[in-house]
């Protein structure tokens, strides 16, 4: 194994705990819920997490890797230095939230750790516009139409529902919910596990291990990827957990069922086109979507405060630790 490999292979491990922390950080997306309504004891609910989000990718495909791989930065200026730069930005963000508890975005830290090492790289001239966009137009919509989308769905449920009793409807959306807390993690592993994919792919073109002609993911690389993340997902962070499964709202079976069946699906629709969302977005605007069924005030606005504002911060917190990262990195290799 010559120099360059050896840098290449340093850079994938990174990658690699990075896909750990973005699954250890984000198995509360795919548990809070079902957890949060007592449906599974949190080992069960995170065992059926962490197989399910292995299976994702396999299922839903890799258009969102192809885009994270080269639709952030410019191929000329996807080195090495820049990608591995951009990993200790989000990995850095992403330990810093956890430890606070904060369900920030591990997409989002992903993608501002990538802006901020490649504008460092090569200012505006480095990076994909029109990718940027997309990412910071849907970082918006996709709270947003959980909460719209979710309150409507409950809402449609409380009706046809009005005349069973609490404990018949508690008992058939339980075992419902069983079902839509793992086409949820399905999705979360068709969507969050991708990017791992992508950077990976894309340190590999970048140390000519791989052609550059076409951006195809190699099966191995999904093997490893989807591997990671699922492991982190199983060790998962219980300070998020306890923040969305039980501090944001209190939730009932056919609330959990209705906030992970709509975030699934849209989370679906966004692999579909392949574009990277947050998955803590989707699940968390859904799931004050169904507590706001109740009443306004049965969701904790203060919680979910708390959670916006680090979705704000999110990127360029990121991307200002990653162009430090990257600085740091050229003066201790004198690179250029």
């Amino acid at each position: 194994m010559n120099e360059t490999e050896i840098v290449i292979f340093g850079a994938i491990t990174i990658a690699l705990f990075f896909d750990f922390v973005n699954g250890f950080h984000d198995s509360a997306n795919s548990v809070a819920t079902v957890v949060g309504t007592k449906v599974l004891k949190p080992m069960y609910a995170v065992g059926i997490a962490a197989v399910a989000n292995f299976a994702g990718p396999f299922i839903f495909g890799t258009a969102v890797a192809a885009t994270v791989g080269k639709g952030i930065i410019q191929p000329e200026f996807s080195t090495v230095s820049v990608i591995f730069a951009g990993l200790i930005g989000a990995i850095a963000w992403d330990l810093i939230t956890w430890y606070f508890g904060l369900p920030s975005s591990s997409s989002h830290a992903l993608i501002g750790g990538l802006i901020g090492s490649a504008l460092i790289a090569g200012g505006l001239n480095a990076i994909v516009l029109p990718g940027i966009r997309n990412t910071l137009v849907f970082m918006v919509i996709s709270p947003v139409a959980g909460f719209v989308i979710a309150f409507s769905f409950a809402i449609v449920i409380i009706y046809f529902f009005r005349k069973t009793s609490p404990t018949k409807t508690n008992k058939l959306f339980g075992k419902f919910q069983i079902m839509s807390s793992a086409f949820f993690s399905l999705t979360h592993g068709a969507n969050d596990g991708q990017k791992t994919m992508g950077v990976i792919t894309a340190l590999l073109i970048a140390g000519q291990l791989l052609p550059s002609k076409s951006f195809v993911i190699p099966i191995p690389v999904i093997l490893v990827a989807a591997s990671a993340i699922s492991l982190g997902t199983f060790f998962g962070g219980w300070r998020i957990i306890r923040t969305m499964a039980f501090r944001l709202t209190d939730l009932r079976p056919y609330q959990g069922f209705c906030a992970e069946t709509v975030g699934g699906a849209i989370l679906t629709s966004m692999a579909f086109f392949g574009i990277p969302v947050s998955t803590t977005h989707a699940i968390a605007g859904s799931i004050m979507g169904v507590g706001a069924t109740r009443r306004l005030s049965a969701v904790r606005w203060g919680v979910g405060k708390r959670i916006v504002y680090a979705w704000i911060i999110t990127i360029p917190a990121s991307a200002s630790i990653a162009g430090f990262c990257l600085v740091v990195i050229r003066m201790m290799t004198g690179g250029t």
